[in-house]
């Protein structure tokens, strides 16, 4: 037995085989080669002239053979493990690389994207106080189903009273219309008398004739020719009278005739209010005016509503599209007709494909209600965005599961064989929207 000391300078007691097999390295096989090395290099080794080897002792070459034979299975599986994990990172890289070699570089991605669609919003066109409201928030309604009713009293009345006068107008009218009538009858009793008047002018025209010859001969006195001067001249007059009688008569038809025009416009008149009248009433009804749900509703039974104050929104959800902000560095390969990836952050596992449909006129900043004007003050360059049209197809729209407000991750395959031949780039959609 031999004392050996620690590194902290403590003594303690072990058979020198004991200390060797600790300190052995192991080595593949008990090569005795390594195992000089380990025996030379350990410490604790005693050689064989200070301390003679009992025969029957484990020899080092043996002890470290045992001790390396069960790091050898630890040693395979690491390599084995980390065999696996290059093949893993190998294979991984490469579709990768194949995926944005074939895929990836062709693909132009935004996060600022949200779903939008053309939302109606409807109000009163007629004041009042609201009657009843058969709907509330999130019904999904059709065209011309009833959203809200208005108090139809007043209006009814209102419609009421435009058609009696209607009525009074339109008797007036056949009224002047039979005045015509008679008058123009008038005008042919008027002909008549001028007939009658013509007539007795002839005859008196006769009569002097007779008195003048008579005369002539001292056959008649002077008495009788004057007689019949003077009836001459007045059945002269009379004919006379009976023209201006005439046109007397017959310009009172016209008179009559105006009059009657003036009360059919005046019919007319109160016909388009008696139609106003009777909208207005039908406005005491708001409907749906297209096919959606119904959301942001304003209004309850009782409420007073003026006109043109909101009462509540319809959301076409089957026609929704998506408004995608691109920057202006990556709209330079962008064309209508690309296919577009849309991904919902609400909806992570539904992965829709929509079709870039149009372009924005002019970026965002242009339709600010404070347009940013650089030539005021120091200028700094910002990236601009441009809002780009994505479509979603029909089909998928009518799921409902897309909803405007929803913000999305949209990317374009700007591949050439991504998008028909016929598709316009994006100068010419610009220049055709301007």
């Amino acid at each position: 037995m031999y004392r050996n000391q620690d590194s902290d300078g403590e003594e303690g007691q072990a058979p020198a085989e004991d200390v060797a097999v600790p300190q052995a390295q192991p080595v593949d096989r008990a090569d005795p080669t390594e195992l000089q090395r380990a025996e030379a290099d350990s410490p604790a080794t005693v050689s064989p002239a200070a301390a003679p080897r009992d025969p029957a002792a484990p020899t080092i070459a043996g002890v470290a053979g045992a001790a390396a034979s069960p790091a050898r299975p630890k040693r395979s599986r690491r390599g084995l493990v980390l065999a696996v994990v290059a093949l893993i990172a190998a294979g991984t890289g490469g579709w990768f690389g194949y995926r944005y070699l074939t895929l990836g570089r062709f693909l132009v991605t935004t996060d600022d994207a949200y779903v939008q669609a053309y939302n109606t919003t409807l109000a009163a066109k007629v004041a009042g106080y609201v009657a009843s409201v058969p709907v509330i928030d999130n019904t999904v309604v059709h065209a011309g189903d009833v959203i809200a009713t208005i108090d139809d009293g007043d209006y009814r009345l209102a419609v009421d009273s435009a058609r009696e006068k209607v009525a009074t107008q339109q008797a007036t009218v056949a009224r002047m219309a039979h005045q015509i009538a008679a008058q123009e009858a008038a005008v042919e009793q008027t002909r008549t008398q001028l007939v009658s008047a013509q007539a007795a002018e002839r005859r008196m025209e006769l009569e002097l004739g007779r008195q003048n010859a008579l005369v002539a001969h001292d056959w008649s006195s002077r008495q009788l020719q004057e007689q019949a001067q003077a009836n001459r001249d007045q059945s002269v007059a009379a004919v006379q009278g009976a023209k201006a009688a005439i046109d007397s008569a017959t310009a009172n038809v016209e008179v009559l005739k105006g009059q009657k025009q003036e009360a059919i416009s005046t019919l007319n008149e109160l016909k388009t209010a008696l139609a106003k009248a009777e909208r207005d009433l039908s406005f005491t009804v708001i409907r749906a005016p297209i096919d959606g749900v119904v959301g942001n509703r304003a209004v309850q039974v009782g409420d007073y509503v003026q006109t043109g104050q909101r009462l509540a929104s319809v959301v076409p959800l089957e026609d929704v599209y998506v408004t995608a902000n691109f920057k202006e560095t990556q709209v330079a390969h962008l064309r209508p007709g690309q296919t577009a990836s849309i991904a919902v952050d609400a909806l992570p596992e539904h992965t829709i494909e929509g079709v870039v449909e149009s372009f924005s006129p002019a970026s965002g900043a242009v339709f600010s209600l404070l347009p940013p004007d650089n030539a005021t003050g120091n200028f700094t360059k910002i990236v601009q965005r441009l809002p780009v049209r994505i479509h979603v197809p029909r089909e998928v729209a009518r799921e409902g599961l897309l909803r405007p407000g929803m913000s999305v991750v949209v990317s374009v395959n700007t591949k050439t064989s991504a998008f028909a031949e016929n598709s316009k780039p994006l100068q010419t959609m610009s220049a055709s929207a301007r």
